[in-house]
């Protein structure tokens, strides 16, 4: 018997290597990583025969072949090693939940980022000095909107939060899935040790305790790609540092703890804030249910 909000368990009766080769939490994420590897190559080697991975491809066509190198390596990895090794219903991705938590997720995601920027306009920092009514959104939808909201959900709350957690519990997944994710933005142009430590505290904590608290993958990914649609598209304000096309062209000003400066407000502590009230109020939650799931070993994990 396991907690009701852990999703695999090792099956009774599993010969010992199984336990260790196929159903242990490091296993599986080591099954994750080495198809999604064999897939995005793949998917990249597609892309480019096409024609569609060049910069000399038409934009938009372009921003179609990105997303398909984002997404779907890693929903077609993610699906295999549910279907194939853990072998259960893949419920955090029911089709009866896709629409309705993709679009609470997106108006979610639209909401909390248009609360940051109201926060920096009413402090002076957030200026629209004009706008851009011919701005590309349809590659920064499919780029930096659902490319990355599907791809790096499932890499990090549905691989590394889900399967740690039901190895060593809800804090360390919490601890683990965050830094990942504040990491792997540590590249980005105009990254600083503050923008990576920023976004694992605001997105990585706060995507975590959502995913903890729904186990849905769909309001994960909607909230992440609003969260940066509205961000470059809508309000014209750096991605992670990407350059914007925003159809509200502005600045923002004063010192960088509070702009965010070139990598932009996700770097700001307005956000910072807003979003750690948000990791707070999910919390609260899940201790009101009781569903943190405590530390255990994965020894002890594989004996279930």
């Amino acid at each position: 018997m396991h907690d009701a909000s852990v999703a695999f368990a090792t099956p009774d009766g599993a010969p010992r290597w199984k336990r260790w080769l196929l159903f242990s939490p490091l296993a599986r994420i080591v099954i994750f990583v080495l198809m999604f590897m064999a897939l995005s190559f793949g998917m990249g080697a597609l892309v480019h025969a096409l024609g569609w991975g060049g910069k000399d491809a038409p934009a938009n066509v372009h921003a179609l072949g990105q997303f398909l190198m984002r997404a779907v390596p890693a929903l077609l990895a993610y699906l295999l090693l549910v279907k194939l090794v853990e072998r259960r219903p893949i419920t955090e991705l029911a089709p009866r939940r896709l629409l309705r938590d993709g679009i609470v997720g997106l108006l979610g995601g639209l909401l909390l980022f248009s609360a940051v920027v109201g926060v920096l306009y009413l402090l002076g920092s957030y200026h629209v000095i004009g706008t851009n009514p011919d701005a590309q959104w349809l590659p920064a939808m499919l780029m930096v909107g659902l490319g990355a909201g599907i791809g790096e959900e499932i890499i990090c709350r549905g691989v590394l939060f889900r399967i740690v957690e039901e190895g060593l519990g809800t804090w360390v997944a919490l601890i683990v899935s965050a830094l990942f994710f504040g990491a792997a933005h540590i590249a980005n142009p105009g990254a600083t040790l503050w923008s990576s430590a920023a976004i694992a505290i605001e997105a990585g904590l706060l995507f975590g305790m959502l995913y903890h608290v729904t186990r849905s993958l769909p309001l994960c990914m909607g909230l992440h790609a609003a969260w940066n649609f509205a961000q470059g598209t809508i309000y014209g304000i750096p991605v992670s540092g990407l350059k914007a096309d925003g159809w509200l062209v502005s600045t923002r000003s004063g010192p960088d703890w509070l702009s965010g400066g070139v990598f932009g407000a996700e770097a700001s502590v307005i956000a910072l804030t807003l979003c750690s009230l948000g990791t707070l109020a999910l919390l609260a939650v899940a201790v009101r249910r009781g569903s943190i799931v405590p530390r255990r070993s994965w020894r002890r994990l594989g004996r279930h």
